[in-house]
């Protein structure tokens, strides 16, 4: 079997769908987590490994100490949208794309004008009192430059609307992510290594016939993909946006 030409594939999309992982921000300098300049390979000042840091049972039981990570190496709020950000705005904007999935807490593609972004994993810019609720954004977070931030109507603690190790994700939006892959004729996966459960299994819905993967190195579902790319996400979706007229 003939496959077509990328260039044709683009062009015909009519409800494209984009998950994305936390290589689509690297290019923003936030890094990543698994790759060889990632933060599970940095050097750290933490006596405890990340995955150990950012799970539920280290928050509740050494708070303070996630904190002190969790400023450090997880809030960018210097970051700005890339490329890639703003070429699905592009696509969303001539109505071809029809939602990102994203594993990312950056919110990124909103600042970049993206109107439907599924987050999997939740928000930096979201944090709720475990106590009664109230919601914080997450310069509450950040000026509470050292210790534990707490809620100022009940002093409960402040936990950033995260999904952490040993928790859950929202199956509601779990569900929704699952019924946009469902009806998409064209699956774009780029910056993530589909390693991380249950996320990665969302790509298990699609029904359609094309699925690009944008990524330095190998991922789990590199056997379906309908076209490989190894190159910088940004470039390839710039390219596209200017070269690629739909049909």
């Amino acid at each position: 079997m003939i496959r077509k030409p990328l260039r044709e594939i683009l062009s015909e999309a009519k409800n494209i769908v984009f998950f994305g992982g936390a290589g689509t921000s690297t290019e923003s300098n936030i890094p990543d987590f698994r790759s060889v300049n990632g933060l599970y390979q940095a050097n750290s000042d933490f006596p405890y490994p990340p995955e150990q840091i950012l799970s539920r049972s280290f928050f509740i039981k050494h708070t303070a100490d996630f904190y002190k990570y969790y400023r450090k190496n997880m809030i960018y709020l210097e970051a700005q949208p890339n490329d890639a950000h703003f070429s699905l705005v592009e696509l969303e904007k001539r109505g071809q794309l029809k939602a990102i999935i994203t594993q990312n807490i950056d919110g990124l593609h909103q600042s970049a004008g993206s109107t439907n972004v599924l987050e999997l994993h939740g928000s930096i810019h979201r944090n709720y009192c475990m106590r009664c609720d109230t919601l914080y954004d997450v310069r509450f977070i950040t000026k509470h430059k050292k210790g534990i931030p707490t809620c100022e109507r009940c002093g409960g603690i402040v936990k950033p609307d995260v999904t952490l190790y040993e928790e859950q994700l929202n199956m509601e939006m779990f569900d929704k992510a699952k019924r946009y892959i469902l009806d998409a004729d064209l699956l774009i996966i780029a910056g993530t290594s589909l390693s991380v459960q249950p996320a990665a299994s969302l790509v298990n819905y699609y029904q359609g016939e094309h699925v690009v993967i944008i990524n330095h190195t190998e991922t789990n579902c590199d056997g379906i993909a309908t076209y490989l790319i190894r190159d910088s996400i940004g470039s390839v979706l710039n390219q596209w946006v200017n070269e690629v007229v739909p049909s």
